[in-house]
């Protein structure tokens, strides 16, 4: 008995102790730091207008309408966007459930910026995210939607372009990524350019 008890001592030692550290300590100093050194992405990078929050440049969200960019298609939750329910379809290449939902959305797409029947369309018009809620979009996407959102709103090509460029990030390191378009925040800059 007292060879179980000299074992068990250390046990229970180690165990309050990584309780302690990993448990209370650690959470308590990297919240700390998030929110001395990164307090907006700590906290969900949150889009506030007129003191009401609006979105999240970190999250896409369903933009309907001509006068609208269109984010991705979402697969997060039954009708998509679902922050709750973050996932993408779980359907693989040669799934002909994801086959027929591309070439639908690639004639949605075509159909509603004009393009031609044979017009390659941007893989990330038609396709979801791994997340379900990647708010960006490549140049192309909204390049080729930029003439429908600019018919819309009856402005100019150019300054929707413009509007296009200011919110496009560039490669993280010149050298990672590729460059995107953050769809929720370009959207509230054409309301605003709009007003």
């Amino acid at each position: 008995m007292s060879t179980f008890l000299r074992q068990l001592r250390p046990a229970v030692v180690v165990l309050a102790l990584f309780t302690v550290l990993a448990g209370i300590i650690y959470p308590v100093v990297a919240t700390g730091i998030g929110q001395l050194a990164f307090r907006d992405e700590a906290n969900g990078s949150l889009i506030v207008r007129d003191g009401h929050v609006v979105g999240s440049a970190l999250l896409g969200q369903s933009f309907a309408g001509q006068a609208y960019f269109h984010p991705r298609p979402s697969a997060a939750g039954a009708d998509g966007y679902d922050g709750s329910a973050s996932s993408g379809s779980n359907l693989g290449p040669l799934s002909p459930d994801l086959r027929s939902a591309v070439e639908q959305r690639v004639a949605a797409y075509r159909t509603e910026n004009g393009l031609a029947a044979d017009q390659a369309v941007p893989v990330d018009a038609v396709t979801a995210s791994g997340s379900g809620l990647d708010p960006d979009i490549s140049v192309a996407n909204a390049r080729w939607q930029a003439q429908r959102v600019a018919t819309a709103r009856g402005m100019s090509l150019d300054l929707v372009y413009e509007l296009i460029a200011d919110h496009t990030t560039e490669r993280t390191f010149g050298v990672l990524g590729v460059p995107a378009v953050n769809v929720v925040q370009l959207n509230l800059a054409l309301d605003d350019a709009s007003a």
